[in-house]
């Protein structure tokens, strides 16, 4: 006759057996990067990291890394270490971003915890510290025998979503024992996000001494040439833009999609965001908003170019009442997205 195992002997390990963590769960928040500081070696460092990425600069030619070595990073990270002094989180000694993510990952923890998943959460920066491969090796050494990697970008760009994942992959190849992996899609239009976004543009409108004449909702640009070989950013931050106004009740007067930060020469996806709001004051707008759907977190995109740059622009071409909506960051709504896009990608692992 057959026996029944004992469940427990099967998970039950031989008394010599060497001291091994293992069978956890974890999930790493990953978003864009940072400098570490603001002075010009910290910002070479990051940007070379960063404009170095074949998948952010698609241009691999001599004449781009003459461009690259000889121009841009002997004189851009002075400027660009001006900027991030503008907004450096001072009582940390950090950028916004490092400050929110590693608060959205806390929260993202305790959550978790409260609905009884045993979950490890952590985060990392793409570019810059804490590295995905740091965590990724920390997650390991938790015993984490399956990982879920959430990029915080809603809307997928190869230079974004992608490059997260190959650098996930790159990380794993040096791995002996390598966890399995998930790693959640963009979340463009999760029901969660687009109600998030709304309801938090909504109580920010409320706290201003002005209605807005005109919406601004500014995404990310990329060249138009990625999005003419395949790329869907365009398409998400579309369907993002179209499902807000169905649920704000705004027209596409109202509701306006733009893209920012864009460099170089190149064509880059239209309409510019600076264009635009220069180009509204001209004809009378007075009064501006501007949302950032596509930044799950403040950093230099939305607080220095948006808040303070096209803010100027704005008054100098004859507005007068701007504001900056606050991402969602690790508010209350931006946590429930959060939580949404884990639970649902956690399902039959905790």
């Amino acid at each position: 006759m057959n026996k029944v195992l004992n469940p427990a002997a099967l998970t039950r390990r031989p008394v010599d057996h060497p001291k091994v963590q293992c069978g956890s769960v974890g999930v790493l928040l990953v978003n864009l990067g940072t400098p570490d500081a603001t002075d010009a070696a910290s910002v070479r460092r990051y940007l070379r990291e960063f404009l170095n990425d074949k998948r952010v600069i698609e241009e691999d030619t001599l004449l781009w890394k003459f461009v690259l070595n000889a121009i841009i990073l002997p004189m851009r990270p002075r400027r660009k270490g001006r900027d991030y002094e503008k907004i450096w989180n001072r009582e940390k000694n950090e950028s916004p971003l490092k400050t929110i993510t590693r608060s959205q990952a806390d929260k993202l923890s305790a959550a978790l915890a409260l609905r009884g998943k045993g979950v490890v959460v952590d985060w990392a920066m793409r570019y810059g510290n804490p590295s995905i491969r740091s965590r990724l090796t920390a997650l390991a050494g938790q015993g984490c025998e399956r990982i879920l990697v959430v990029p915080l970008y809603p809307q997928y760009a190869a230079a974004t979503s992608a490059t997260v994942c190959d650098e996930v992959f790159r990380a794993l190849m040096t791995m002996r024992w390598q966890p399995a992996l998930r790693v959640a899609p963009p979340y463009f239009d999760e029901p969660a996000y687009i109600e998030a976004v709304a309801a938090s543009l909504e109580a920010h409108l409320r706290t201003l001494a002005f209605a807005p004449d005109v919406i601004i909702a500014s995404f990310h640009g990329i060249p138009q040439s990625y999005f003419d070989k395949g790329d869907p950013y365009y398409c998400h931050c579309a369907k993002t833009t179209r499902l807000l106004r169905e649920r704000l009740g705004l027209d596409e007067r109202k509701l306006v999609m733009t893209f920012q930060s864009r460099f170089g020469r190149a064509e880059w996806l239209k309409p510019y965001t600076d264009m635009t709001v220069k180009k509204l004051a001209a004809q009378g707008v007075k009064n501006l908003a501007v949302i950032t759907p596509g930044f799950a977190a403040d950093c230099l995109e939305t607080l220095e170019e948006i808040a303070g740059e096209n803010a100027e622009y704005f008054r100098h071409a004859g507005g007068e009442k701007f504001a900056a909506i606050p991402c969602l960051n690790d508010s209350e709504p931006g946590m429930r997205v959060i939580e949404t896009v884990a639970l649902r990608e956690l399902q039959g692992w905790a």
